[in-house]
């Protein structure tokens, strides 16, 4: 729990001292956001408002957990585990991605960055190579990889066995749909950042949760071996989604309305590798569509558009994602954010909740 501690706030205290920093830079230089032309019209007034900001809390994130992995060093010796590298470079590499989208959308003043073949490959290269190390290096204590070779919904489905190349197709899959869907809610200030709060405090709890009753905790008692987690390192997940939480808390600090800075694609998309990560390695690939409700609504919303217009030529909502659709029908943005919020709380409750009764109806609590 120390760790967790120190991650968050030590990573709290670097974001919403370095955010503002940044804005004072990022403004020098005249990286300034572009607005949509076909977007909600009271956006047009945040034209020019510094962007890239997503930067600060993956800096945050890994001041953060190096200082907690820096005193459990000092304390007891235990060091970082692969699955937090892992999950920090899956979150890194994807924000380096955004970071490339965001940089050429300020340089030609447009609001498209990178090309579509361009970011998929910068997005598949990420995805691919965390896929396929997720496999490797197995605990020397308990045999276990990063992910496992199966579909989790709580933990491992024991009846579907995916293979390893299935499994690395579903990774990629997974990152894919989620680096996107938390893209595509970053429209509202705070909007994105403060959704994923939410989802990453569940996922805190849920990785701290299989840390206390792993398969190897020698205290557990009969009735709570009957529901033990295998899970690689449960403990340094839970650190650095605390690490990330920390940051996102702080840089919401300066970016809820009116936001002073943008997260950017720098932000997004490494957000959402984040939360796709946290699934994948402690198995809850399945729970994470309750946990990220908000999330998965808003990317529907997006594929519906374009479907049923293709098909019908119509549109189902004003403007996708649809939180612009709720703009556009007279909500004042502060309005659609703080429901949204709440919609995002009690999808993460929910996930919690579906969570924790998994565990009791295995242990007879």
């Amino acid at each position: 729990m120390r760790m967790i501690l120190i991650a968050a706030v030590v990573a709290l205290g670097v974001s919403i001292l370095l955010t503002p920093y940044l804005i004072k830079v990022f403004s020098r230089q005249g990286f300034g956001q572009e607005i949509r032309e076909d977007g909600p019209q009271q956006h047009q007034g945040k034209r020019g408002t510094p962007t890239m900001g997503g930067a600060a809390a993956i800096i945050a994130m890994w001041v953060g957990y190096l200082v907690a992995v820096g005193v459990q060093l000092a304390t007891d010796g235990s060091g970082p585990t692969a699955s937090g590298w892992l999950l920090l470079y899956l979150t890194t590499g994807l924000g380096i991605v955004g970071f490339l989208d965001d940089f050429i959308k300020i340089r030609k003043q447009r609001n498209l960055g990178l090309n579509k073949k361009m970011k998929f490959f910068g997005q598949a290269f990420v995805a691919l190579s965390f896929a396929v190390l997720v496999l490797w290096f197995p605990s020397a204590q308990t045999g276990l990889t990063p992910a496992s070779q199966r579909i989790s919904y709580t933990r491992d489905l024991t009846f579907l066995s995916l293979g390893a190349i299935g499994t690395v197709i579903l990774v990629v899959l997974i990152i894919a749909a989620w680096s996107n869907a938390v893209n595509f809610t970053d429209g509202l200030d705070g909007l994105a950042a403060g959704s994923s709060v939410m989802v990453l405090g569940a996922y805190v709890l849920i990785a701290f949760y299989q840390f206390r009753n792993a398969c190897w905790n020698p205290l557990l008692s009969d009735a709570a071996l009957a529901g033990c987690y295998e899970v690689r390192d449960p403990l340094d997940l839970a650190t650095v989604a605390a690490a990330m939480l920390g940051g996102c808390i702080g840089f919401l600090w300066w970016n809820a309305h009116p936001a002073r800075i943008f997260m950017g694609d720098t932000g997004s998309l490494a957000l959402g590798g984040m939360i796709a990560g946290l699934s994948i390695l402690t198995r809850t690939e399945l729970l994470l569509v309750v946990i990220g409700g908000l999330f998965v609504v808003e990317m529907l919303s997006v594929v519906i558009q374009i479907a049923v217009f293709k098909v019908r030529h119509v549109r189902v909502f004003k403007m996708a994602p649809f939180h612009h659709h709720f703009e556009l029908s007279g909500w004042a943005e502060t309005t659609v954010m703080v429901r949204f919020w709440l919609l995002a709380a009690m999808s993460a409750a929910l996930g919690l909740g579906l969570f924790y009764a998994e565990w009791l109806s295995l242990t007879g609590g």
